[in-house]
């Protein structure tokens, strides 16, 4: 089943045992919540959390910020430069794929702005920030930026389910269960045996990598780069 943010609460508060309007549970939950995100996010690439944001880089200019719109990139996956520098949306032009480089490279071969036309590289400056090379734009020009983000996360009044309450419950609520189990101190059982808190984790591990091949499956990225489910009859690449 999928959860609300008071169905979550309440079904939290029933596991541990806990009334949940006791002060000190309620002021668990941001962290709680900010705990089984953070570390689902990263430890598991979903495909739901790409986003494409696009917006111009100046004529004459190398660096670049990646756009905010769509939310804070967190991955880059890819940049597409959009010719002609007249388009004003992706759809409008076509993609041109820059190919990532190192930042010694750019800086060797387009160090200043003598040489100016389309770039075809870019490279990492910082997390949010690249440059474009060889050639510095010689025309202000569209940029895609596709990659990984933070989503939106879970609130009691703005943003009451997620992607990750809809459609990863299990894998949600293990979680925060690690969270909380912690926070409690009880070391004690999931049912009378020892190690709760390890219990959790443990079945926490098992079902986020059952997502995780589901995940690769959705790429086509799973056994022979294929959507099916990896299986030891089909290991060889095709």
């Amino acid at each position: 089943m999928s959860y609300t943010y008071d169905t979550w609460v309440a079904a939290l508060a029933e596991m541990i045992v806990d009334d949940p309007a006791n002060p000190d549970f309620q002021a668990q939950l941001p962290s709680c919540i900010d705990y089984a995100e953070q570390r689902i996010y990263s430890e598991l690439d979903l495909l739901s959390t790409v986003v494409r944001t696009a917006t111009h880089i100046a004529a004459a200019q190398r660096d670049f910020a990646l756009p905010t719109q769509g939310g804070r990139f967190v991955v880059v996956n890819g940049i597409n430069l959009i010719t002609p520098a007249s388009a004003q949306n992706a759809s409008s032009g076509k993609r041109n794929q820059l190919v990532p480089a190192s930042r010694d490279y750019l800086d060797a071969v387009g160090g200043d702005n003598t040489f100016i036309g389309v770039p075809t590289n870019y490279a990492m400056i910082t997390d949010q920030n690249i440059i474009v090379g060889p050639a510095w734009p010689d025309q202000q020009y569209l940029l895609e930026v596709v990659g990984t983000v933070r989503p939106a996360p879970l609130d009691p009044t703005v943003n009451t389910s997620t992607f990750l309450t809809n459609f990863l419950p299990q894998v949600w609520f293990a979680a925060t269960m690690v969270f909380m189990t912690g926070w409690q101190q009880n070391f004690g059982s999931q049912s009378d045996n020892p190690q709760m808190a390890q219990s959790w984790e443990s079945q926490y591990k098992t079902l986020s990598a059952a997502v995780n091949i589901e995940e690769q499956r959705k790429r086509y990225a799973a056994g022979a780069w294929a959507s099916l489910s990896p299986t030891p009859a089909a290991t060889p690449t095709r």
